[in-house]
């Protein structure tokens, strides 16, 4: 594994995995993880098909078990086996509010405007008033650049412009960990560039620790402090993005990132 003394920073640990194991049925898709990522360090996740790396954000969101090893996020253990609305932290909030999620499908509510589906949640979750939802649905919207569409409905909006607006609903719960499931996979090749300037941008200009799963390498040596190279479940490189994309010292990356400048 590469060295990375120069990776290690005086910032707490926001997420921490130690000897986790995932099983799905007979099939091992997690094998015995040990991962530790400290508080504000965007990291992506690369590597093949089935590797585990879409399975890794799902277990950090709570939204997979898993059946051996443990998992922190923001100093709150992530349950094995409760439903994820019991995850509370030491004074009994949700953690799982802290953890923003943005999937390979958009999974707007279709019958809700575009400011409608980000303030839902925020509303009725977090509990704020209609003047302090509509207030963050605003700013956000700023953010990825669609004030213009607060009043439009899903279908009237491109893939592009629902997959930010899709990012603008995660960042409207103000979580401490956003995650980023190969969030461009499902749109056309004109409508990537847009989200993941979006992203590029939420990177630079905000403090939240972020994992991002990606098959855009170009777009993960610029966005990323760290890159993790995975396969069979585990990670078998870990570095920096000159050491993992540019410079890879381990042959298999080598062998995956050739592939990837194939296609």
């Amino acid at each position: 594994m590469t060295d990375l003394a120069h990776l290690h920073t005086s910032a707490p640990a926001q997420i921490t995995l130690k000897q986790v194991v995932k099983n799905f049925g007979h099939t091992r898709v997690i094998d015995h993880l040990d991962l530790c990522i400290p508080q504000g360090q965007k990291v992506a996740l690369i590597g093949p098909s089935g590797s585990g790396k879409s399975t890794v954000l799902r277990l950090i969101k709570g939204l997979e078990t898993y059946q051996h090893g443990s998992i922190e996020v923001a100093g709150a253990a992530v349950p094995t086996k409760r439903p994820v609305w019991h995850w509370t932290g030491a004074r009994g909030a949700p953690v799982v509010h802290r953890v923003g999620m943005v999937f390979q499908q958009f999974n707007l509510f279709p019958h809700l405007t575009v400011q409608e589906n980000i303030t839902e949640a925020p509303f009725r979750v977090l509990k704020l008033s209609r003047e302090e939802a509509h207030s963050r649905a605003e700013q956000y919207l700023g953010l990825v650049g669609l004030s213009h569409k607060a009043d439009a409905y899903p279908s009237q909006l491109s893939g592009g412009q629902q997959q930010r607006v899709a990012i603008a609903r995660a960042l409207a719960m103000r979580p401490q960990v956003m995650l980023f499931d190969e969030v461009t996979s499902a749109l056309d090749p004109e409508l990537i560039g847009e989200v993941l300037a979006v992203i590029r941008a939420i990177a630079h200009e905000q403090q939240m620790t972020m994992l991002l799963v990606t098959h855009e390498m170009k777009f993960a040596q610029d966005i990323a402090d760290r890159v993790l190279f995975m396969e069979a479940g585990k990670v078998v490189a870990d570095g920096s993005p000159t050491q993992i994309l540019v410079n890879p010292d381990n042959e298999r990356t080598r062998r995956f990132l050739n592939l990837v400048e194939q296609r």
